[in-house]
């Protein structure tokens, strides 16, 4: 009898040890990620997953990323496995990664689907709030037991944003219009992590009622909500993108010249660089105030 209780004593006992040194994460889509230890090969499926990777004390964990994953600047030397939205499959499961990082709402369902199927952990970075920023760099950290890394710079985060919000907490609203893309023009609307920045400026998304994530629009109806901003975001030189405004001469925006360009990657990508682009998008604010 007392061999039998050493024993499920014994058996309860390494139960309790196995339990403990498995990481379980929640992801930003509610699904509990399970690591039997810290990820050392990663695959990001996503330019802003890459960043935050990074931001969190990934180094050499990473093996594979998808293109424009251009920061940090050694993100450039990883290997490719296709673009956001259509990956090398047989890329992906040759590295062998024991995580792998997806973007709920820009990669294809089907192929991050097959990905789990085939075993691989994957978790979903889905960043839709300012503060969500945070999390996802603690949880991030959990995952590659970087916690130090990740915590810090999470709490540097959080410090920053707090200090733009109540910079900005008791200005004047201004609307504005956002756009993506010219042709087709496309928007964001009011769940869009853009809006929240709009928002963190002391402005007000002027589509932020649209159901749709990131509405296609025409020029008609811009003209109809009348912004008294419009912000183009751009990646590259585009200037025909800022002149094609100049027509409608009709909008408040255009005709007190408040259509101002911002860098898209500072105010896209869900990572703490995106302060840098809160920070340029309430001083335009704050020349429409002037």
């Amino acid at each position: 009898m007392y061999c039998m209780r050493l024993v499920s004593g014994l058996v309860l006992y390494l139960i309790v040890l196995t339990v403990q040194a498995q990481i379980l994460v929640e992801d930003d889509l509610g699904r509990t990620i399970i690591l039997q230890k810290p990820a050392e090969r990663i695959i990001s499926l996503a330019p802003h997953v890459t960043e935050l990777l990074y931001a969190a004390g990934a180094s050499d964990q990473m093996v594979g990323v998808v293109s424009y994953s251009d920061y940090p600047e050694q993100a450039k030397k990883i290997q490719q496995v296709g673009n956001y939205n259509k990956f090398d499959m047989e890329a992906i499961v040759s590295i062998r990664p024991d995580l792998i990082v997806a973007w709920k709402s820009g990669n294809p369902d089907e192929q991050v689907e097959e990905l789990i199927k085939l075993g691989f952990n994957v978790y979903y970075s889905e960043p839709r709030k300012l503060d969500d920023v945070a999390t996802s760099l603690k949880q991030l950290g959990k995952l590659m037991a970087t916690t130090g890394t990740a915590d810090q710079a999470a709490e540097d985060y959080l410090h920053r944003l707090n200090r733009i919000r109540k910079d900005n907490i008791a200005k004047a609203k201004v609307s504005v219009f956002y756009q993506v893309w010219n042709q087709p023009l496309l928007t964001i609307n009011g769940e869009h992590l853009i809006s929240d920045v709009i928002q963190l400026c002391g402005g007000e998304n002027v589509f932020a009622d649209v159901k749709t994530f990131v509405p296609q629009v025409n020029v008609e109806a811009v003209i109809e909500r009348n912004p008294q901003v419009i912000v183009v975001g751009m990646n590259d030189d585009r200037q025909d993108w800022l002149d094609e405004w100049q027509q409608w001469k009709e909008l408040i925006a255009v005709k007190k010249h408040h259509v101002f360009p911002i860098n898209a990657d500072l105010i896209v990508r869900h990572t703490p660089r995106l302060l840098l682009g809160a920070e340029i998008l309430c001083k335009c604010l704050d020349d429409v105030r002037l």
